[in-house]
Formats: structure tokens, sequence, C-alpha cells
């Protein structure tokens, strides 16, 4: 999605800076400007400043600053995206995109507007539960045989659902309204009856809030209480009973407690991700606010994501038991396309007969900060979990290591890191680092490996440069060959990685409508693409969409500038005739327009996509290959070796099949 330049600027003049942030932190006027309390540092002094002129705050303690849009970013955790609609939906405003039709932006419309309206049926909800615990002395009992207060009930919006059929049809008269089957709160009969009855009944109820504070969903827990009416209501059934998925809910995607933790996530450093919503509350009421949870579903990409928008260190919390070693082990692939050189993570293993809260009872909290402190750094998990299994007296036993160890390792960012990793591995398989490289096939202490058909134009041509392009990479439509400077014959042609880092460096925007996956692909890349995905990462999520000339300053002195420079010569021309005039133009044409003719930033955004789109489905395809190869060789030690390789040939199979229909279109 792309959004005009002229509408941010718009939306930002028209935002009330010192109402959004007033929201979240208690502002009082001093002089022209207002001043309160930093919400991303702790700090016993006002040094936030907010100006309401020109709509902007700045930290004099910690450096944070921004405008609305930003501030949602940073304390709300949302995305560039996210952000501009909510805030545009305050103030009245459609959200235009350049790359969408009107149908498009009508259909965008009624989804939001849905999604609004289950958000309320669900707070309705969440309000009547509220107010029934206040009823419900054997839930009381329990949560205070926990040890949980009424302040941090209070803090997580705790409720009860009553044992029986139908308390729900005294919350809302229209007990038949399709709104309450949709939003997960009542469960239709599969009968012919049709009959409807709540899906929570005889639980403590726990609202699951997104990171803007809307209800999305809730998790019930049966309490330790016998009761034979709850289990002829049908009370009794599973521990944990989370809403299904709906247009506002998604096991995969949220996580219980973050939008009550985002402070302390950032007072404390870190966030520490437990099991259960039971962990969260008891965590809180014993000193570690900054705890939140999985739902009942394995920690997710898009978890640990959501997680590095508020922090830079995580630390997951399993039992000692061979279910949480399990739970661990898919953390660990979840988090390890973003363990950057910048980033901690850690895996913290309870003895077997304690959780978080029995342990923090039993020894303090001093000791289960001092666990924390400790945990396993993602570095050294990894290896324990390619070790598994594997006699390292044995040659054999090493060649399964190497074998096990090589998918994770690919999963890493390129990087300091991923280097020392390569190192460890190499010396327990007792190879040189470099021949280990060469036997995974991935010269990732180099450039890509040169492919012959990608190069064999180039053969023969006295001076022309290279820097290989990714594996099985072809000249782009429209890229030519790149001679040294006073040597004839075509430029070098762009590689994939270059189209890519190109059009979004062109329209940075672009970014945020990327899946998870596909951010951690690219910012997976080897040397200084890589490195270039990553710091644009970072740069949309601390400052949003910004133009090339700011993009341009900021990169100044780091390791990818050359290559940013050589993508978008054009633009460099420009910024620097900007910094002479001290006019702000736009970028011209890319690197493979040869015109003198510019284009506005939108035509070149809406350009992009497309191009942006079908690199990515290539770069998709070669990474999907190169793990068909992986399973296809894992086929003899692991029985779902072959289960996986055929999930992989078939989506492989059915995105060539969409970029050919593409090209026949």
């Amino acid at each position: 999605m792309t959004i005009p330049q002229s509408f941010l600027q718009e939306l930002i003049a028209r935002a009330d800076v010192v109402e959004i942030v007033g929201r979240s932190v208690q502002l009082k006027k001093a002089g022209a400007n207002f001043m309160g309390l930093c919400p991303f540092h702790d700090e016993k002094s006002p040094s936030f400043s907010v100006s309401q002129s020109k709509q902007f705050y700045h930290c004099f303690g910690c450096g944070k600053h921004g405008n609305a849009i930003g501030f949602l970013m940073e304390h709300a955790g949302m995305a560039f995206i996210d952000a501009v609609e909510d805030l545009a939906q305050q103030y009245g405003l459609q959200v235009p995109a350049d790359d969408a039709s009107p149908a498009d932006r009508a259909r965008a419309t009624q989804e939001r507007e849905r999604q609004s309206t289950l958000c309320d049926v669900l707070e309705r909800a969440g309000v009547a539960y509220r107010k029934l615990l206040k009823d419900a002395p054997a839930a009381i009992a329990y949560l205070k045989q926990r040890g949980v207060s009424g302040e941090v009930a209070r803090q997580y919006g705790l409720g009860y659902a009553p044992e029986g059929w139908r308390t729900l049809a005294g919350v809302f008269p229209a007990y038949d309204d399709p709104l309450l089957v949709e939003s997960g709160l009542v469960i239709t009969s599969e009968d012919d009856d049709g009959k409807r009855y709540d899906r929570f009944r005889g639980r403590i109820m726990f609202p699951i809030r997104n990171v803007k504070g809307e209800c999305i969903g809730f998790g019930g827990r049966v309490f330790d209480v016998p009761s034979e009416a709850a289990s002829e209501a049908g009370g009794g059934g599973p521990k944990y009973l989370n809403s299904p998925e709906t247009p506002v809910f998604s096991k995969g995607r949220e996580l219980y407690g973050l939008y009550e933790a985002r402070t302390a996530l950032r007072e404390r450093g870190y966030a520490l991700v437990t099991e259960g919503y039971m962990d969260v509350v008891a965590l809180a009421q014993l000193g570690f606010p900054n705890a939140v949870a999985t739902l009942g579903t394995a920690c997710t990409g898009e978890h640990v994501h959501k997680l590095f928008r508020f922090t830079e260190a995580v630390v997951f919390s399993f039992d000692g038991d061979s279910a949480g070693r399990r739970a661990a082990r898919k953390a660990l692939d979840a988090a390890l396309p973003y363990a950057n050189d910048v980033r901690s993570i850690k895996f913290l293993f309870l003895p077997r007969e304690h959780d978080p809260d029995s342990f923090i009872r039993a020894q303090g909290a001093v000791a289960f900060a001092r666990c924390v402190d400790d945990a396993t750094p993602l570095s050294r998990f990894m290896l324990e979990a390619a070790r598994e299994g594997c006699d390292l007296t044995s040659a054999e036993g090493r060649a399964r290591l190497a074998s096990q160890a090589r998918p994770l390792w690919h999963q890493l960012p390129a990087g300091a890191l991923k280097r020392q990793m390569l190192g460890e591995i190499a010396e327990l398989v007792q190879l040189d680092s470099r021949e280990l490289d060469a036997l995974w096939g991935t010269a990732s202490l180099g450039a890509w490996p040169r492919t012959d058909v990608a190069f064999a134009g180039a053969r023969g041509r006295p001076g022309a440069t290279r820097e290989e392009p990714m594996p099985g990479a072809f000249p782009h439509a429209g890229s030519r060959w790149r001679s040294k400077p006073g040597v004839r014959g075509r430029v070098q042609p762009l590689s994939r990685a270059d189209v890519a880092a190109r059009a979004l460096l062109s329209n940075l925007g672009e970014w945020e409508a990327l899946t998870g996956e596909l951010q951690s692909l690219l910012c997976a890349l080897p040397g200084a693409h890589g490195a270039l995905f990553c710091w644009l990462d970072a740069q949309l999520h601390e400052h949003g969409a910004q133009p090339w000339a700011a993009l341009r300053e900021g990169m100044r002195g780091l390791p990818f500038e050359a290559l940013a420079e050589r993508l978008l010569p054009g633009a460099e021309a420009a910024a620097r005739a900007g910094e002479t005039t001290g006019e702000a133009e736009p970028p011209t044409g890319t690197a493979a327009d040869t015109s003198d003719s510019r284009r506005s930033g939108a035509d070149l955004g809406s350009g992009a996509s497309a191009e942006l789109r079908d690199v990515l489905d290539r770069l998709l395809i070669e990474r999907i290959k190169a793990e068909e190869s992986q399973a296809v060789a894992a086929a003899g030690a692991d029985p779902q070796a072959l289960t996986r390789w055929r999930q992989l040939q078939g989506r492989r199979l059915a995105l060539e099949l969409g970029l050919r229909g593409g090209r026949s279109a």
C-alpha cells in the first residue's frame, strides 16, 4: 500500500500531537510547550517535551522524538500503515492509496468498519464479564489464592463467565445477532435446530487486546473449584480456551498482555515470553510486568517481529519438561531470522516442577531475575539443537551435526553472529569454516556464488566489474551491464537483491506491505544487501516512510552507502542538487532509467510495486528450492522430510505458476 506524501503531510498538520501523546502521558503546560515524564524510559523529573506549534515531541533524556504517527508506532508498537490508518480514522480522513482502485478502497473501508464493530461487541462482553466477576465468590477466591490483587485484576480487565448456556443473552438483547457468532462469543449448534449457546462458561476471563488497546478476543481458564454444575453446564473441558480465529483475532499474530506490558518492556529492557495468561498476570503481580504469552499456539515469526518493535531483547521462558523443550525449539526457529547483531534472544528453562509463578513464590523474585540473566543465549541453544542425537566422536555423528545445523544457520541474518556461528559449527564438525561454507554451497564469507548462466554474457568482457547476484539470478528487464569508468561496454545487470533494494529505497512505505517471511528473507541476504534491509526496517519503525534525501543522510558512513548510491544514482544527484539549492526535489528515475525526465514519487512507487513483487517471488522460489534440497538430503534420517519436501514443492510450483500467469497477462 503506497500512501501519498501529500496526504501524510495533511494528516500530520491536522492531528494534534498534544492530544495524541496526552492520552498516554500526563502533560503540563510549560511555556510554549508541554512537559511530562518520558514514556520511553524511566525518569523522575520531566524531560519529555511536546510542541503544539511544531507538532513534534522530543525527550531530552533518551533522545526519542517524532510526530503523531511516530508516537503511535513507538509507544503503541503499531506498524506504519496501521498508525496512519488509526490516526486518519480519529480525524475523519480517508487514507488514499496510489495503487488501489476505488473498489479496493471501498472494500478496505468496509473491512475496517466491520473490524471496528466486532471490537465493540467484544469490548461490551468484556465489560459484562468484569461486572459478573464481582458476584462470583468462587472465582474471586481462586484469584486471591493465586495472589492476584484487585489492582492487577483491573489492569488486565479480568472477568468471569458464569456457568450456564446463555449468559450473554442478558447482555445482548439480540442474541441471534450474527456478530456474536462472528466475534467468537457464541456458538451455533451443528444440529438442525441451530440452537445458540455461549462459548465461555464457568471460566475466569482474560481479555486479549491488540497494540491499540482494542479487545479482539478472550482467553478463558477453568479454576480449581469442584463443581458438578459446571460439568453439567459444559463449563469443564480444556484448562484454557481461546476465542476462535476471527477477522480481528489471529493466534499466530497476537500476544496476550502485550498492550498492558508495552511501557514495562521499555523500562525493563526485555520481553519475557511465557506459556499462559495466568503466568502473565501472576508475574505482573510479583514484579515482572514485562511478561507476555502466546495464545495456545507455538511462537511464530510474527510474534517475534512484533516484540522487536518494543524492545531489543527477548527471553523465552519454558518449563523444563519435554513439552517445554519442544516449545523452545519452535521458538528458536521463529526467532533465528530476527537474531541480528544488536538484538538479544535467550531461552530460560525452569526446573521440571516449576512454572514462572511457582518458581518466584518458592525462590523469590531476585532468584528469578538471576535466572533471566543467566538464561541460555540463542547461539548456545542453536548449537544444542543442532547437536541433538549426534555422536561427535564419530565422523558420521559430526556429519549429522553439519546436516542439522545447516537449516538453522541459514535462517540467521547476515552479520557478525552468523559468521561466528559458522566458525563454531565448523570447529565441532572438525572442518575449516571455509570448507564448511563450500560444503553448504553458500559462499557466505564473500558474495553469493556466481552462476554460469547469469554471467555467461559477461565472460570475456574486459573491464566489466562483477558484483555477483543471488544464485540463479538473471539480468532484470531494463537492466544493463555496468562498466568501469572509461571502459566501453554494457553496465552490470542488477541482481534480484539490487532490484528489491532499489524499489524499497525509492518507496520505503512498501516495506510494511511485505509479509514477515519476505522481510526476513531480505534481511537474511548476505553482505551489504542484508545490512541495508535491516537498517531500512529499523528506520521505518523509528521514523516512518522517509524520502530518499532523508535516508541518504542517515546512511552516511555505513557499509551499504555505496550500494545505495549505485542503485539510485539519479536520486543521489537530485539530493546533492537539493543540498546546493536548498530545495527538496523528488528522486529521478531508477538506475535503469537513462532519460533526464523525472517521475513523481507516486509514479515511482506504483511502478516499483509490481517490480518488487516479481523479484521477491523469484527470491522466494530460490530459497524454497534450497529448502527442497535440504529436505531430500535429510530424508534418510528424518521420516517427516519427504512430507516437508512435498509441501515445499507444492508451494514453489504455485509461485512459479503465478509468475507465468503474470507474464502471460
